[in-house]
């Protein structure tokens, strides 16, 4: 028996980041993470920051996204509408820890800062510290 392929694509406002046929992707949602199937109920929900795993017969691609939105269709379609997501090959680690350190400081720095400019910042460093997290055990599962 073959499995079932899931017809995937995640899009973000500069460009699809990936789009192809896989066996499975697991997703970080508001309500937890989730692993998508061929033939997984429809659903909708938000994407949170995170770790994406994708894996296509014996391939696994590790991602970095953002927030965004995720919709599994009937006829095993999924679609993810993310503000941004990097493959975990493409992200440069001396220029993800330096973006990490400077809005670290930034943030020890925030008495003068209004409370959407400390939220910004405070998502800035979550995703960049979730970019190193990816970029960090791709290169170690690859060596």
């Amino acid at each position: 028996m073959s499995k079932i392929k899931i017809k995937f694509k995640i899009v973000t406002p500069e460009k699809i980041a990936y789009e192809d046929e896989i066996d499975q992707v697991t997703v970080p949602t508001e309500d937890g993470e989730i692993t998508i199937l061929g033939r997984h109920a429809p659903l909708v929900s938000i994407l949170k920051p995170g770790e994406m795993i994708i894996k296509k017969d014996k391939e696994t691609i590790f991602l970095a996204v953002s927030t965004g939105f995720i919709e599994v269709q009937p006829e095993s379609q999924v679609y993810i509408l993310a503000d941004t997501a990097e493959r975990a090959e493409e992200i440069d680690l001396k220029k993800a820890e330096e973006a990490r350190l400077r809005a670290k400081k930034l943030l020890e720095e925030k008495q003068d800062m209004a409370d959407i400019d400390f939220a910004r910042l405070q998502a800035v460093l979550n995703r960049e510290m979730i970019r190193l997290k990816v970029a960090q055990k791709y290169r170690k599962i690859n060596k």
